[in-house]
């Protein structure tokens, strides 16, 4: 077999079987393929596409390109949650901790954030102690004795994937559903979770930027997920404005500790619960949507989410405390109040200019090797409906920098006001199941 051969038959629209897939990657992930080969065969696959055969051929020979999780020694259907990234996406934060209460076991790996997203292992390690990185036993112990554990991705999870996944920034293949998809589902596979629930985020905040574009990655890793014998559910979601009113790592930890003793903006606690229901159904814990939906509120309100996240920062070394002082986790020098210039409604924000904001304070990296400050971020004082007189605060920026104009009028430019009052649009879309 020659990789010449292979990227000619994908050029001309041939279909490539999965042994011809296996060695593609299992070649370049060792070093025998060049990135010059990996790169014509990422572009014939960007403008040819692939079938449904073919992608989950390619995301089964990524998933085994490096080491794959055992979670045999977990008791009970393991359901695993991924979100596709957007701006004050705290939703693991929430989400977990409600499943875990209703008796599903999850054991999760996540990763950090890069450019205007967020990962959830950085505002993890916004607490106090926080230990991402745990010995296998202990992470399986950690499930079994509270329904939880959550650390970070494996450095050998899925290499391919990372490898590739540099190679598509660097070569304008980044947008291409099968490499999105297959990219996305070989961790979930390799984590060796029985049931996945997607959060396809679509908007302005998100990569993926229509609804059309959302649901056909939707249906194509839902379609994955079933040819893998994993039931797979997506729930695409608006990600047209931030979610929540906190965007930075310790300030989102703080709303999600929020949400968690039943308060919080509506639009994030429904997506939660959304999310939450459907992994507690394909979990076994409730038979339907509906019934699963009203018994986590029930959970929500008793304060048992709450205590689950307690004790599953205690149990990864994080300080409880902030549970019941969020002012226990780190604090910004500075609060600068963006205010409004003209008064009306708020028509729009928008999120990739919030999130690059943040990014920009310091809460998110450019660059892989950038360092993080947990303190920093943006609060959301006005959303979209929201009526604004001249002078009312739109947002607070948290800062250690001196100079924050810059971030002021990013602020701002990403505010649209005007005369007519504009309605939320519903936080999900629709589910592809």
């Amino acid at each position: 077999m020659r990789m010449v051969d292979l990227i000619q038959n994908k050029r001309d629209g041939v279909r490539l079987t999965r042994e011809q897939l296996y060695f593609a990657i299992q070649g370049y992930t060792k070093g025998e393929i060049p990135d010059y080969q990996m790169s014509a065969m990422a572009m014939a696959i960007y403008f040819q596409g692939m079938d449904e055969e073919e992608i989950a051929d390619l995301t089964m020979a990524m998933a085994n390109s490096g080491d794959t999780v055992s979670l045999a020694g977990i008791r009970g259907v393991k359901v695993d949650k991924h979100s596709t990234g957007g701006v004050g996406d705290k939703t693991s934060l929430i989400v977990v901790p409600l499943v875990a209460a209703a008796g599903v076991p999850v054991a999760k790996m996540s990763g950090r954030g890069l450019g205007h997203t967020g990962g959830t292992v950085d505002k993890l390690e916004s607490i106090s102690g926080f230990r991402i990185e745990l010995p296998n036993e202990q992470f399986i112990r950690n499930v079994n004795d509270n329904k939880m554990a959550l650390v970070g991705q494996s450095g050998n999870l899925a290499p391919a994937d990372k490898k590739l996944y540099a190679l598509r920034d660097v070569t304008a293949t980044v947008n291409s559903i099968p490499l999105i998809a297959s990219s996305i589902m070989s961790k979930k596979i390799a984590s060796g979770a029985d049931a996945i629930v997607l959060d396809v985020k679509v908007g302005s905040g998100a990569f993926m930027k229509s609804l059309e574009e959302a649901e056909k990655l939707a249906a194509t890793m839902v379609s994955i997920g079933k040819s893998l014998n994993r039931k797979t559910i997506a729930v695409l979601s608006d990600m047209n404005e931030p979610l929540g009113t906190e965007v930075g790592n310790a300030l989102e930890v703080a709303e999600a500790i929020e949400v968690l003793r039943g308060g919080g903006e509506a639009r994030l606690k429904e997506i939660c619960l959304a999310l939450a229901a459907h992994m507690t159904v394909a979990g076994g814990a409730y038979p339907s949507f509906e019934k699963a939906r009203e018994a986590l509120e029930g959970i929500l309100e008793s304060g048992q989410g709450l205590a689950t996240f307690r004790k599953f920062v205690e149990a990864q070394g994080g300080d409880p405390a902030i549970v019941d002082d969020p002012g226990l986790l780190p604090q910004a020098a500075l609060q600068i109040s963006v205010r409004a210039e003209k008064e009306g409604y708020v028509q729009a924000v928008d999120a990739e200019s919030i999130g690059v904001a943040a990014m920009l304070l310091g809460a998110g990296r450019a660059r892989k090797e950038d360092a993080i400050d947990y303190s920093v971020g943006i609060s959301l004082r006005k959303k979209v409906g929201h009526p604004v007189r001249f002078g009312d605060v739109l947002a607070v920026i948290h800062s250690n920098k001196d100079q924050n104009q810059d971030i002021s009028g990013k602020i701002l430019d990403a505010y649209t006001i005007g005369e007519d009052r504009h309605d939320e649009v519903p936080v999900v879309h629709r589910v592809v199941q």
